[in-house]
């Protein structure tokens, strides 16, 4: 993404504002779904997602997970995800990354219009290279999702949705460091140097906060028993606090907040048996 920097503010942890150019994507994704009792679901989804306004490669995600209705209206789940992100740098997979998920799901039925809220713990462990300065090896967040359905819609075997969903990330960089504007510095706290021992600047992957609230619509097309095509609109609003400092922790070159929009165009084929 292209971006354009604010002015560095005078205060001690300074961040920059990054205001991200908007981005398109798509999201293309094929799911099986087996039943394998009364409300006992186990389900395999593949996934492809394009990026850089659908001229770019972003990532292959396969993701496993079951699920069961403890009670007619929740239902509980866990996941696995491997993903594996493509840089288009350096035309190659970079290192794959593990995501465990666990949710709830309370679900409300209201004649024709089902009302559902889903929460989800997800933790993202990292591997191949990269600087544990930068980015932490897991990273943990919750999910909160807000969800209505509509089943009265005419054809019969269309049915609009819409949700929203907030994401809170648990491992945010906690940063310590004073800012010289004159020079456009960070420096080691109570000093007028920018270089210290390592990790001196940083406190720790611990911080929290909202980073994402994602809108979306979409519409299910059921074509027959088994087989059902979701289309679907999404748009992301990010705000990524980011830091870019030395492989060796010693020097602070940047502590960003970085803030975006991304929309996404998706589309799944699911078949249920």
């Amino acid at each position: 993404m292209a971006i354009a920097l604010s002015s560095l503010p005078l205060a001690a942890t300074a961040q920059t504002d990054v205001d991200l150019d908007p981005e398109a994507g798509a999201r293309l994704s094929f799911t099986l779904d087996k039943r394998l009792m009364r409300g006992l679901h186990i389900t395999l989804e593949e996934e492809v997602r394009l990026d850089n306004n659908f001229t770019g490669f972003d990532r292959l995600q396969h993701t496993l997970s079951v699920s069961y209705k403890v009670h007619p209206n929740v239902k509980l789940g866990l996941g696995y995800a491997l993903i594996n992100p493509y840089s288009a740098k350096n035309s190659e997979f970079k290192g794959a990354r593990h995501r465990l998920m666990a949710d709830i799901t309370g679900t409300l039925h209201l004649n024709l219009w089902n009302i559902s809220l889903k929460e989800r713990l997800q933790t993202t462990h990292r591997t191949g290279s990269y600087n544990t300065y930068q980015s932490p090896a897991t990273a943990w967040g919750l999910k909160s999702r807000l969800a209505v359905k509509y089943q009265g819609w005419q054809p019969r075997g269309w049915t609009p949705y819409a949700y929203i969903e907030v994401r809170n990330t648990f491992s945010a960089p906690t940063v310590t460091a004073d800012y010289n504007a004159a020079t456009g510095t960070y420096l080691v706290p109570g000093t007028t140097s920018s270089e210290g021992e390592a990790g001196w600047f940083l406190d720790g992957f611990d911080g929290t906060y909202v980073d994402r609230v994602r809108l979306c619509l979409g519409v299910d097309y059921r074509m027959t028993r088994a087989s059902t095509l979701t289309f679907y609109l999404l748009a992301d609003r990010i705000d990524n606090k980011a830091i870019d400092a030395n492989a060796e922790g010693t020097r602070l070159k940047a502590y960003t907040r970085e803030k975006g929009l991304v929309g996404s165009l998706g589309f799944n084929y699911t078949y249920a048996f």
